[in-house]
């Protein structure tokens, strides 16, 4: 038996299975990647979204908590908002502008589900172009 063979088929078999082993690495990084990428765009649109709705908020919106309670903003500094809740108009709560949730613009109505979809559609629109 030739030893300079066997070492060749040897060598030979081992860079196979290397290219085998680097093509999976590089498709799971690819696939990791893509995954990445696909669940931070939505989240990004959303906290531009909040952040904008918040920015704009003003004396005398109606808010929906993030803990479920309807209120008026009757007081805002600058991380704190002043809300009244109940019919009586006796009981306000300060809390962070991060506890609220919806902002409704006093003299507009609440938006309806169509309205909801078709904004979605909207938003789908955008993305479109922009990517173009």
């Amino acid at each position: 038996m030739d030893i300079y063979g066997i070492l060749l088929s040897q060598a030979a078999g081992a860079t196979g299975s290397q290219n085998g082993t680097l093509f999976m690495i590089v498709y799971v990084v690819v696939l990791v990647l893509m995954m990445v990428f696909m669940f931070n765009g939505p989240q990004k649109k959303e906290k531009k979204r909040l952040e904008a709705m918040l920015n704009d908020l003003a004396i005398g919106d109606n808010v929906l908590t993030t803990s479920g309670f309807y209120g008026m903003v009757i007081d805002i500094s600058d991380d704190t908002v002043i809300v009244e809740f109940g019919s009586n108009k006796n009981c306000r709560i300060p809390m962070t502008k991060n506890a609220i949730s919806q902002v409704e613009k006093p003299g507009t109505p609440a938006p309806s589900e169509d309205d909801k979809k078709k904004g979605k559609k909207e938003d789908k629109k955008e993305d479109k172009k922009v990517k173009e």
